[in-house]
């Protein structure tokens, strides 16, 4: 716990202000900043808790040797010239959830699930066959809901379900599940991390301090999640390998029919990978497989991953805000046959779209958007698929109620991060939903 200490917090949003809540009342003395203007009730609240929000470009300024600690939110780039300073004045840089998981004071069980892509289809789907089963669970972490936020209502022998990403671990130092779930690894958030070896040390510390009463959960058909466990002291659990396996007709635990694909509502390869998981934990945790099936006879997806939002005049709309990388959206593009209005782009993080080179002639039309629109346009050109460039999703729209055709598919799949417009992927996600829901004809 943070008792009598000089806190700066470096970024608000829904991490930073539950975990500013967390700490105040412990005779701490806390500072939080962002870049932008914050709303004026949480300000109102922090500023009850006797907490200083200050606006500003230059945390950094802020920052000396009187502080005893700097809690990081995680889109903040870890070399940050506050970050930085931090370390040459040897302040310790943690995040929230780390903050957090020192505030857990009944025995509950802490599950984590990370990867590159899936985490969150997976980590929905373990929370819904939890509920289905009566086994009390708390979800949070990169999900949305922050630990901070759920420490309090914990109860003894909880179920603690946490989706980590790579920009929460990357400050992780005691934090510690039961079972980690690996769901893939490819090369993502490189801008972020440095290169793609940095990336796989950070996803690594999702086993941190495992020993083998902790369970690791492995996707034995991915080279990376395989070469990068091969050292870890968990007991190990695989799928995608020969006794937990996916068929063309179903699902298969221990060599054993689990359920029909034709059984589950939601589609693809990748969906089948996260439901393996998904029968692990359940496995592990002596939850009768009934309740699996069932979930999956009646789950639809996750909001903002392939989602289905409407189709007009013979024009189906998909909003797949959530894909931040391409692999992710070639994940997407695999699910659909051709025809394809494609909508790419926002935050530069040097992501290569010649990876999505392959899936192109499925392809009719790229829309460009963001700030990365200009370099997907030079790509666009290499590959001789049209393409339209614009600065917003808005712009874009426009141009896409022009093109399209009876039978195409509109897809946004950005293969990008929303931050160069958007506080998060799910507001970039709502106002695709929200442009589409008001169209009147295309």
């Amino acid at each position: 716990m943070i008792e009598n200490k000089k806190v700066l917090i470096l970024g608000m949003a829904r991490s930073g202000y539950e975990v500013a809540k967390l700490i105040s009342g412990q005779n701490n003395t806390i500072f939080i900043t962002d870049m932008k203007d914050q709303d004026e009730e949480k300000v109102r609240v922090l500023k009850s808790l006797n907490i200083e929000f200050i606006k500003t470009d230059e945390p950094e300024n802020i920052l000396d040797e009187s502080f005893d600690i700097l809690i990081k939110n995680p889109a903040v780039f870890p070399f940050h010239p506050c970050v930085e300073k931090a370390r040459e004045l040897k302040i310790p840089v943690v995040n929230e959830m780390e903050v957090a998981y020192h505030y857990i004071n009944k025995p509950v069980k802490i599950i984590g699930v990370t990867g590159s892509n899936g985490k969150t289809t997976t980590v929905t789907l373990i929370n819904e066959v939890l509920k289905k089963a009566g086994i009390p669970v708390k979800l949070g972490g990169n999900i949305g809901t922050p630990l901070s936020q759920i420490v309090s209502d914990l109860e003894a022998n909880d179920i603690l379900l946490l989706e980590i990403s790579d920009h929460q671990l990357i400050d992780m130092k005691d934090f510690k599940t039961d079972i980690s779930v690996l769901t893939n690894l490819c090369p993502t958030h490189l801008d972020y991390h440095g290169s793609y070896e940095n990336y796989l040390s950070v996803k690594k510390k999702i086993f941190n301090h495992h020993t083998k009463e902790d369970i690791a959960i492995i996707n034995a058909a991915n080279y990376d999640s395989m070469a990068l466990t091969k050292d870890i002291a968990s007991t190990k659990y695989y799928f995608n390998n020969d006794e937990n396996y996916i068929t063309e007709d179903g699902i298969y635990i221990d060599h054993k029919l689990m359920i029909k694909t034709s059984d589950i509502l939601i589609k693809g390869h990748h969906n089948y990978e996260n439901i393996l998981a998904t029968y692990l934990v359940a496995k592990i945790l002596n939850v009768d497989f009934k309740f699996v099936a069932e979930v999956l006879k009646e789950f639809k997806g996750v909001e903002h991953r392939i989602e289905y939002v409407r189709t007009i005049n013979g024009v189906s709309f998909y909003n797949d805000s959530k894909s931040t990388n391409p692999t992710a959206t070639i994940t997407a593009l695999k699910s659909f046959d051709g025809n394809i209005h494609l909508i790419l782009g926002g935050m530069e993080r040097s992501q290569d779209f010649h990876d999505l080179t392959q899936y192109l002639p499925k392809v009719k039309c790229i829309y460009a958007v963001g700030e990365v629109r200009n370099r997907i346009m030079e790509f666009a050109s290499e590959e001789k698929v049209p393409a339209f460039e614009f600065k917003t999703l808005k712009e874009a729209m426009k141009k896409v109620e022009e093109e399209v055709k009876p039978g195409d598919i509109v897809l946004l799949s950005p293969a990008s991060a929303s931050w160069d417009q958007y506080l998060k992927f799910e507001d970039r996600g709502d106002e695709f939903k929200n442009i589409v829901n008001h169209l009147e004809s295309v």
